[in-house]
């Protein structure tokens, strides 16, 4: 099989946000307790945090994590996670039946992200709660005043504000499985108003208004329509949630559904634009896909779960080979919308459908979807350039004209580096590439590094971590996507 990729160096798409390569720790399984914090394992610091933990997230180069959710905020209490931890109450968790301890709350999840040379991403309750809470909270971690709030960060051994700026308006209000979920107009008034308080606390910081819980709700649309009407000239985002699936065990059309993700980012950017034209706006509503991953493997370990359990083993996804191809295609498809797409969070970051997995006490492993996320977020900075592929097409399901390549050019931030990301879909055809890069005639390939195995539901293991790894690629005047391959290819000027 052949391909032809053709790109220019004056047809660009955008410059990439780095926040686009974020991520999410929700208080949801063992995520945090036994994840990013395990206070008795060797490797933990002095704040209990897991440093073999740290340095696999150091690798991935997360400019942001959403925190603390997720379902979990919505009954959450800011409150009961911050000060002396001794005195810190243990709650009853409904959105996931866990209990709560409360040991790790803003105060230590601000620290961790430091270390891990990330930034937080604040998601405030408007399910049980609302403006007034979360006023307070931007109070207790942006404001230098003299006040109760900021004072109280000053008690609890912080001087400094921790200068988060970007913050979340609740999440997936729209869903029933929501703690107090709320009526596209009840959410777009609650909404508008928690943003007008929040941004008199501080003006700086920046928000995300909730989307529609998924492109299959039965309100989808009219809930951002509705929710825009409200809140667009207070709000910065419109947030997008997403997760894929091979319940059908139908590979083709399993690798095909970032088409299906690139229809619902620009259907959703439309929508913003539409109301944009209504209100006669200046400004732009761009989009925060905050929640994207695979997410089907754990379903039936996790209805065995004991009730009522501190960090019960929740949503540990095993991800094989397959899975990491079609997160290698949303990963591209994220990049092609760069334009719009601002913000996005593989969801979620450690044990909870995650790219890192870990044992409590024990050994910290990278998941096959570790290694496209890893390759996108290092190689994949700078701008986004329009990029077509002529190639042969297939079927599958519904979708039809499915390109075999799927595949993105970026040129770095340095002006010198460029890099093609490329999956190819046929499980049983090797493509040869022709690289037409106009305006790269000094560029010459420097490396190619694939993601190959003969195994499509292979995974890694704490016995097993490198079942699935990266291979080095010979470089010639060739290139050659394996069958069933994720592949980067970077050139530099001469």
């Amino acid at each position: 099989m052949k391909a032809k990729i053709t790109f220019r160096k004056d047809n660009i798409i955008s410059k990439i946000d780095d926040r686009i390569y974020g991520s999410f720790i929700e208080h949801l399984g063992r995520a945090v307790y036994g994840g990013i914090y395990e206070p008795t394992h060797p490797t933990a610091d002095d704040q209990g945090f897991r440093q073999d933990v740290l340095e696999l997230v150091k690798q991935l180069r997360v400019p942001i994590v959403r925190y603390p959710g997720g379902n979990f905020v919505s009954g959450y209490n800011w409150e009961d996670g911050i000060g002396d931890k001794s005195r810190r109450p243990r709650k009853m968790e409904l959105a996931w039946s866990s209990i709560e301890t409360n040991e790790v709350g803003i105060d230590e999840f601000q620290e961790w992200a430091k270390r891990a040379d990330s930034a937080v991403m604040m998601a405030v309750n408007l399910g049980t709660r609302g403006p007034d809470e979360a006023r307070n909270l931007v109070e207790y971690c942006n404001s230098e005043t003299d006040t109760y709030y900021a004072n109280l960060r000053r008690q609890n051994g912080f001087e400094n504000p921790f200068g988060i700026k970007l913050w979340c308006l609740g999440n997936e209000m729209d869903g029933p499985w929501q703690i107090c979920s709320k009526t596209p107009e009840e959410y777009g008034r609650v909404a508008y108003e928690t943003a007008k308080v929040m941004k008199m606390v501080d003006p700086t910081i920046e928000l995300v208004a909730c989307g529609s819980s998924n492109v299959n709700m039965p309100l989808w649309g009219e809930w951002e329509r509705t929710v825009l009407r409200h809140a667009y000239d207070q709000v910065d985002y419109l947030s997008l949630h997403n997760y894929y699936n091979n319940h059908a065990n139908d590979t083709p059309l399993f690798l095909a559904q970032s088409l299906n993700m690139d229809r619902f980012i620009k259907k959703t950017a439309a929508i913003c634009d539409e109301i944009k034209a209504e209100k006669r706006s200046k400004k732009t509503i761009h989009l925060s896909f905050d929640e994207w991953n695979v997410w089907f493997h754990s379903g039936e370990k996790d209805r065995k779960v004991k009730r009522w359990s501190v960090a019960p083993p929740l949503l540990e996804d095993e991800y094989t080979f397959e899975d990491a191809l079609l997160v290698g295609c949303l990963l591209i498809t994220l990049l092609k919308n760069a334009d719009r797409v601002k913000i996005a969070c593989l969801a979620q970051l450690v044990n909870v459908i995650a790219p890192i997995m870990t044992e409590t006490g024990g050994s910290v492993w990278a998941q096959t979807i570790f290694y496209p996320f890893l390759h996108a977020s290092v190689h994949g900075r700078g701008t986004a350039l329009a990029t077509e592929c002529e190639c042969e097409t297939y079927s599958a399901g519904d979708l039809a004209e499915i390109p075999y390549v799927e595949t993105i050019a970026t040129l770095g931030e340095d002006g010198e580096t460029l890099t093609v990301f490329a999956v190819n879909r046929s499980l049983c055809e090797a493509c040869t590439v022709d690289l037409c890069a106009e305006g790269f005639e000094d560029y010459r390939i420097v490396s190619h590094t694939a993601l190959e195995c003969d195994d499509l539901k292979a995974i890694n293991t704490a016995e097993h971590p490198d079942t699935v790894s990266p291979v080095e690629k010979s470089v010639g005047n060739a290139i050659e996507l394996a069958a069933k391959s994720w592949n980067v290819i970077v050139l530099r000027k001469n």
